[in-house]
């Protein structure tokens, strides 16, 4: 039963070379992409816009994440568990320059090509001062 639910996920997981591309609502509200590196590691990132201040700034950021397929198991479609680290810059009247370490899930219906998914960040800002805050966000995308 194991060895089959593990060559279920290895076959239905994304893989290397697989790109997303799709949208995030919440703070951050923009373009999501990402990009896989092989059945558990990847690359997202976000161009958008903040909606917390009436400023329209520019924000970007990009996280590398590790994917656990095992810890919750659906038979609609894989269910990955996902943390990372990364970093995001705003640019804005007062520049930011910060570090991410997002967790979130995702449910890719039916092995793909739709991807669900909710996250939460941990953002740690260092330039211009240093500042604490929380991103989260609602997406999904469309695997290429």
């Amino acid at each position: 039963m194991l060895s089959t639910m593990i060559s279920l996920i290895i076959l239905a997981s994304p893989g290397a070379g697989q790109f997303e591309l799709g949208a995030i609502l919440g703070e951050p509200t923009g373009i999501s992409g990402k990009y896989w590196f092989g059945p558990e590691t990847a690359f997202d990132g976000a161009v958008s816009w903040s909606l917390r201040d009436d400023d329209e700034d520019l924000y970007i950021h990009g996280d590398f994440l590790w994917h656990d397929f095992t810890l919750i198991s659906d038979e609609s479609g894989l269910l990955p568990v996902y943390f990372g680290i990364g970093g995001r810059v705003v640019l804005a009247t007062d520049t930011k320059l910060g570090a991410r370490v997002p967790a979130g899930i995702s449910w890719i219906i039916g092995g793909g090509p739709i991807d669900v998914f909710i996250e939460a960040a941990g953002v740690v800002d260092i330039v211009p001062d240093t500042d604490f805050e929380l991103n989260g966000g609602l997406g999904v995308r469309f695997m290429f």
